[in-house]
């Protein structure tokens, strides 16, 4: 009798546990460089700068070297989604339910093109508006790339 009590108190946790976690739920490091160790001339980068996750995935922001953040861009993400701005220098983490494409930048160096793009599920509803955000400098070139990467499915 004890032994039937204890397999079915275990099998009640799993399901618990099974039903209450994100059991799907992934997470995806994006790394904060003064420059891309695979192109020296790239400097002032994340590091990929194009994610594609699913909802409810968590991404890490890695302040590998110093003198960055990372700042969700308005007007570049999904219509009621959380915009979000980490502490310098400081490794930061954001876990993104609603589908869509999500643009962020490091504040110091956005006029020098230090951004990317995290892609949310399938539904990309607000690329158009995305794409249509006022860019300084280098930033509109890299964005640029980014959407012709997302576009060619590479």
């Amino acid at each position: 009798m004890k032994r039937m009590f204890f397999v079915v108190a275990a099998a009640a946790i799993f399901v618990s546990l099974a039903i209450t976690s994100p059991a799907y739920a992934a997470t995806h490091e994006v790394q904060m460089l003064n420059r891309n160790p695979d192109n020296a001339k790239q400097r002032m980068v994340f590091l990929p700068s194009y994610l594609q996750i699913a909802p409810g995935d968590t991404v890490i922001f890695k302040a590998v070297d110093k003198g960055h953040n990372t700042v969700s861009i308005k007007g570049m993400i999904p219509e009621g989604a959380t915009p979000w701005k980490s502490k310098m220098n400081k490794d930061f983490e954001v876990t993104l339910k609603k589908e869509g494409v999500y643009g962020y930048k490091c504040m110091p160096h956005f006029g020098m093109g230090m951004v990317g793009v995290i892609q949310v599920g399938g539904d990309i509803a607000n690329l158009e508006t995305a794409k249509g955000a006022k860019m300084p400098g280098k930033a509109k070139k890299v964005f640029d790339e980014i959407f012709a990467e997302m576009e060619s499915g590479e």
